[in-house]
């Protein structure tokens, strides 16, 4: 079975700037309302199940809560589902927000 690894908001950083990365965020609707990491994809834990066909299994996806509990829950889920390349953002996006870093609204997402 295939493992997944927690990553600091730094080596989130380090990892987003050396290749292309797919933010996945498992929140609520309403906390989403409140800002996302720039480029996340909203996808609620409950749903991943049945979403999961969203996600390519080549590349590299870093999974994110409000701190970081419900997250690493999808990320062990994908995980056991086979995907090789697999985080899970430490301390979510309060870590992100503790960094300086901005949160921005959701972009509008096209059904697939």
């Amino acid at each position: 079975m295939s493992d997944f690894a927690d990553i600091s908001v730094a080596e989130f950083k380090a990892l987003s700037a050396a290749e292309p990365v797919i933010v996945v965020d498992v929140r609520t609707d309403a906390e989403v309302a409140r800002g996302v990491i720039p480029g996340a994809r909203h996808i609620v834990l409950q749903t991943l199940p049945e979403r999961i066909g969203e996600l390519p299994r080549d590349a590299a996806v870093v999974m994110v809560c409000q701190s970081g509990g419900r997250s690493r829950q999808a990320a062990g889920f994908l995980a056991a589902q086979g995907y090789e390349r697999v985080h899970n953002l430490q301390g979510g996006v309060t870590a992100w927000a503790r960094e300086g870093e901005a949160l921005v609204a959701l972009e509008r997402q096209e059904p697939t």
